[in-house]
């Protein structure tokens, strides 16, 4: 018995040597810290916006009196904007423009759909054109007497956008210019210039419109 417990004793020993004759221990795996992953953040390309506008319309003088110097008008009213962004530098937007008071002769109302091609001047801000065909209504009123004309045409213009969101918390973008220009998740400002029509209607009315307002990107 006792000479079987020594042979036990010298087995384990001898197994015990050669393990670690060969190099071979058990070593606790180490806790190696694991960096989170950002998640991706996938904005709708939509925007939405609000502002005041102020038009500035001329025409021809009143028929009583032809030799009389061109007549001139300005208003505010309040603009609508809804637009989608294919990519950093081309998008689409539609415009609603409304003037809320009907002045010396004229009283302004138009929307339409203009392509938007734009520039990234910083990560914050950009420029833009706007390019497109509209319907724009003047309501005359001289006295008692009211008429209007109706212009279906192009109409063009130019402005200026500004991010007030910053860089997303969240993550990253999964549309690299996401954070450019006027492009992040978030509210921003707007302003342009918008011509509407020249020298049109049996007046010769010239209409233009300057905006601006704030904006939201989705």
């Amino acid at each position: 018995m006792r000479a079987g417990m020594m042979i036990v004793l010298s087995a384990t020993l001898l197994l015990t040597g050669t393990l670690s004759a060969g190099g071979k221990k058990m070593v606790a795996p180490a806790n190696v810290p694991v960096a989170p992953i950002a998640p991706v953040v996938s904005p709708w390309p939509w925007y939405v916006g609000v502002g005041l506008l102020a038009t500035f319309l001329e025409r021809d003088p009143c028929p009583c009196d032809p030799d009389g110097p061109r007549q001139s008008d300005s208003r505010y009213g309040m603009a609508l904007r809804a637009g989608y962004d294919f990519n950093p530098y081309f998008g689409v937007e539609a415009r609603w423009l409304k003037s809320l008071e009907s002045g010396v002769f004229s009283k302004l109302e138009h929307y339409g759909l203009y392509l938007k091609p734009q520039y990234h001047i910083t990560d914050q801000s950009n420029i833009y054109a706007l390019i497109g065909y509209g319907k724009s209504e003047v309501k005359y009123t001289n006295g008692i007497l009211k008429s209007s004309y109706d212009k279906d045409d192009l109409s063009y213009g130019i402005g200026f956008e500004y991010d007030l969101a910053k860089s997303s918390p969240e993550g990253t973008y999964s549309r690299a210019f996401d954070e450019q220009g006027d492009q992040e998740k978030g509210w921003g400002l707007w302003v342009d210039f918008l011509h509407l029509m020249d020298d049109d209607g049996s007046t010769h009315t010239d209409a233009n419109v300057l905006m601006g307002g704030v904006t939201y990107d989705f």
